[in-house]
């Protein structure tokens, strides 16, 4: 069983298709913590309900810190993290950080969790847990580990002095000044295993899975099997399947007016030629071509998209997503 109700940001999207900005420096030669302040700001500017980072501090700008720039620069937007590894971070320190942003942004953040990936596995360079000097447990010891740091960072919230001992996490006499906003803080959970749809169900507000590393999700067929799977595991803690506001992520998304200014985009961002992830994983068409792509997963149950650029700059794609895209999608009835 579980006492999580549905949040009150989930429930103002509960009659419309949502869309979600993330920004991802890539194919940016200057300063790239600049170009992901500005991108946020096109969030907001075109109609996007939410702005995310990565959290791959690795390779790419701190995450909270500038969201917390984008927080003072923007009014409506809501801001997170998607994902931020569990493991990276203390669950006080993650606590702290997302507390500060939802101070700052006047109520506005989002915390996105997840248990981490390699990025080895998907011919993307040396696993960043070893980059960064830390152990890369099994999966099932990171997701226990993130049940227990979901504890730590909601009970350090409290209004009482907390303490937690777990298996892999611990918390002696800890406060954190809590987030402000009503509601408490949306938690996306990202993932689309059983044993992680089933934390979902039971402490989660926001569920985000994908292609390949996103959670090996990549057609409406897919989706419709694990939401299936999230279907019965709300049924099994007595929660509601519509307090869940279900994402689907997209690696990468390219708009353009017609085929020939397309080609002329993939061609600028690869020179030489697609390889083989950006050949199974990116999503690009005309507006008609990437309105058809989205509809099939909102026919199949999802409610929500989180659209990745690689290049902040690409205000055409940004754009179309919300001005030319998201008007053509027709929500799904009775799933």
């Amino acid at each position: 069983m579980t006492e999580r109700t549905r949040h009150p940001w989930v429930a103002s999207l509960s009659a419309r298709i949502g869309f979600g900005l993330q920004a991802v420096a890539a194919q940016f030669e200057g300063d790239r913590g600049a170009a992901l302040i500005r991108a946020g700001k096109l969030a907001e500017q075109h109609g996007y309900n939410a702005f995310f980072l990565g959290d791959h501090p690795a390779w790419a700008p701190e995450c909270w810190l500038h969201l917390a720039v984008i927080a003072a620069q923007t009014e409506r937007i809501r801001l997170g993290q998607l994902v931020a590894a569990e493991p990276y971070r203390t669950p006080l320190l993650t606590a702290r950080l997302q507390s500060d942003l939802d101070r700052i942004s006047n109520g506005r953040s989002i915390l996105g969790l997840g248990i981490g990936w390699n990025a080895a596995d998907y011919g993307l360079g040396e696993n960043e847990f070893s980059r960064m000097g830390l152990l890369y447990p099994p999966v099932r010891e990171r997701q226990a580990a993130l049940e227990e740091a979901i504890a730590i960072i909601r009970g350090v919230w409290g209004a009482d002095p907390f303490t937690f001992t777990g298996e892999f996490h611990s918390a002696n006499d800890a406060r954190v000044d809590p987030p402000i906003q009503i509601g408490g803080v949306p938690l996306v959970i990202a993932g689309a295993g059983a044993r992680t749809l089933g934390q979902l169900a039971r402490l989660g507000d926001i569920g985000n899975f994908g292609a390949g590393p996103a959670g090996n999700v990549t057609t409406p067929a897919d989706a419709q099997v694990r939401l299936e799977v999230l279907k019965a595991q709300c049924a099994a803690v007595n929660r509601s399947y519509d307090d869940i506001l279900r994402s689907h992520f997209t690696h990468w998304a390219i708009v353009a007016s017609d085929e020939r200014a397309l080609a002329a985009k993939i061609d600028r961002y690869f020179p030489n030629g697609l390889d083989e992830f950006w050949g199974k994983y990116l999503v690009a068409g005309t507006v008609e071509a990437v309105a058809e792509h989205y509809q099939g997963f909102v026919d199949a149950g999802i409610t929500f998209f989180v659209i990745q650029t690689l290049d902040p700059d690409d205000e055409e794609s940004i754009a179309a997503i919300t001005h030319a895209v998201a008007p053509r999608l027709k929500p799904a009835v009775g799933l």
